[in-house]
């Protein structure tokens, strides 16, 4: 890119950022203006720019508002609720009492405004345990916008607020059928910068992410495992893909996002190994080899074994030692005990699939409990949070039972737990076995209708999707926590881009494949 292009840049991000204190100095005479320009700045993906700037009008808001309702329609309170709590404001839900009658149910006019229902139906996603409102409101305004799909000129934006609310999509995902919508269709000065941001973000982005991608494939190419393993997944697009979707927000993580790809890429070969190629007394000298983290305990494996180890332990030590070299700790410790934890849940899986009579299979509640752990979400976390530098937190980990960690990443904890859960279930919602896997995958559907033989496979897929949702408002809660920490927000940020991934990585259509993900590969690397 020429240095025309950058000086362009770097005046049009100044521009914007001079419109937003702009709205903020106009934000007690026209409030909902300010927050309609946050949240389009943040539909496109640009908010990473400005993020003093957007807690300056969330935080004049928000004192603004503190004392008595100070927006009155359904559309401009639901924004107000979603932008505000998602900042980590305390807002309750109960500012929606107010478009309710006094028989408990919301107000019949309500159910005209699409407008409205499509921002109350966004609002609801953050929606925390406990409260009722907004499992009320979720269920009302999916109803009615529903209602109108095939009898409204807006039925493509209520398609996509039902399919993809912000809260729960990707970055970027739907960021360019925003940029061309009607929102940024007008004349005002903001509406036109933005757009033009937003485009020259666009080019920056993709330029970044190929080159990011040459460098993983090249990597994964020089292992020489792809010749070892020829059955296993050579998909260093796709793992990419996941460390670029959870780190999409900053585009300055290139080394992060390359780091955190190869720890996916280890995820799914190991899954791989355990499911495809080993017998069970290699797998269970393989496990030992990775928990001991000793070269000397390979020498009896496979060939394609040992190659796979010694590719691991090389790669997770190089990682560590960058990690000190930028942070100025060595997490080695914490990463190699999740890695043992990753191959004993692996383990017990094969294990339990090896049983010919099938009388060692689990029920749904173990195969869950198991199959968190083997999600590998616990090791992403782990990895994610010391490249981000936060191993000042001193985080918990597999062995470590101190209690005065602040943050806390073992696979039991609440934030790893429910993110872990989220991928279990979507994945095995979508399909029981990868598109290119041959090998035998549990599901947790399969395991819950055995136990609760009575119901039908409808009635066991809404059980399991009210289980992601229960999931997801952990995931609120537990992010809503993390505003304590100011030096946390890139994590929180992360934590939610891998719940949001999921859809994109597992949400398989009829034909096993993956629509989403091939939308956000076009979208963010070749469009």
């Amino acid at each position: 890119m020429q240095e025309t292009f950058w000086r362009e840049y770097e005046e049009k991000m100044e521009e914007v950022g001079q419109l937003l204190l702009q709205s903020k100095e106009e934000g007690n005479e026209n409030p909902m203006e300010s927050l309609v320009f946050v949240d389009a700045i943040q539909r496109v993906g640009v908010d990473h720019h400005f993020e003093e700037e957007i807690e300056m009008i969330l935080g004049q808001q928000y004192n603004r508002c503190a004392k008595s309702v100070c927006f009155h329609g359904l559309h401009d309170v639901s924004l107000f609720f979603r932008l505000l709590r998602q900042q980590g404001y305390c807002v309750s839900a109960d500012v929606f009492n107010n478009f309710k009658g006094k028989d408990g149910k919301f107000l019949e006019e309500v159910k005209q405004d699409i407008r409205g229902l499509m921002a109350l139906y966004e609002a609801a996603q953050l929606s925390f345990h406990g409260e009722t409102i907004m499992d009320e409101a979720q269920n009302f305004s999916r109803l009615h916008l529903s209602a109108y799909l095939h009898q409204n000129c807006d039925a493509e934006a209520i398609t996509n607020t039902l399919t993809h609310p912000q809260h729960k999509t990707i970055p970027r995902l739907t960021a360019k059928d925003f940029l061309h919508g009607d929102l940024l269709k007008g004349s005002k000065k903001w509406q036109k910068s933005l757009r033009e941001l937003a485009n020259m973000d666009f080019l920056i982005e993709k330029s970044m992410h190929q080159d990011e991608l040459l460098q993983i494939s090249k990597w994964w190419k020089d292992m020489g495992l792809v010749e070892e393993l020829p059955n296993a997944r050579n998909q260093p697009i796709k793992w990419y893909t996941g460390s670029m979707a959870i780190l999409i927000n900053d585009l300055t993580l290139c080394f992060e996002r390359i780091e955190l790809a190869k720890v996916i890429a280890f995820v799914h070969l190991l899954d791989d190994i355990f499911d495809l190629y080993g017998t069970i007394d290699h797998l269970t000298l393989f496990t030992h080899a990775i928990n001991r983290w000793d070269h000397s305990a390979i020498d009896m494996l496979p060939n394609y074994m040992r190659m796979s180890c010694k590719a691991l332990l090389h790669t997770t030590n190089q990682i560590a030692n960058n990690i000190q070299n930028m942070h100025g700790h060595n997490p080695i410790e914490y990463m190699k005990a999740t890695w043992g934890s990753l191959c004993n849940a692996f383990l017990v899986e094969a294990k339990w699939f090896a049983s010919a009579a099938g009388d060692e299979l689990p029920t749904a509640k173990e195969y869950l409990e198991n199959g968190k752990v083997s999600s590998g979400v616990h090791v992403v976390l782990l990895h994610l949070f010391f490249l981000l530098g936060l191993g000042g937190f001193t985080c918990s980990a597999e062995g470590d039972s101190t209690g005065h960690h602040e943050i806390h990443l073992n696979h039991t904890s609440k934030l790893t737990s429910s993110l872990a859960t989220i991928l279990r279930l979507w994945d095995d919602l979508g399909s029981s076995k990868d598109e290119l896997q041959d090998g035998q995958d549990g599901s947790y559907m399969d395991y819950y209708m055995k136990d609760e033989p009575k119901l039908s496979v409808k009635q066991a897929r809404q059980h399991v999707l009210d289980m992601i949702t229960n999931e997801w408002k952990n995931v609120n809660e537990e992010c809503f926590r993390l505003r304590h920490y100011s030096s946390a927000t890139c994590f929180k940020r992360a934590s939610l881009n891998l719940a949001r991934m999921v859809a994109l990585t597992y949400g398989y259509d009829e034909n096993q494949r993956l629509p989403l993900l091939e939308k956000y590969v076009k979208t963010t690397l070749f469009n």
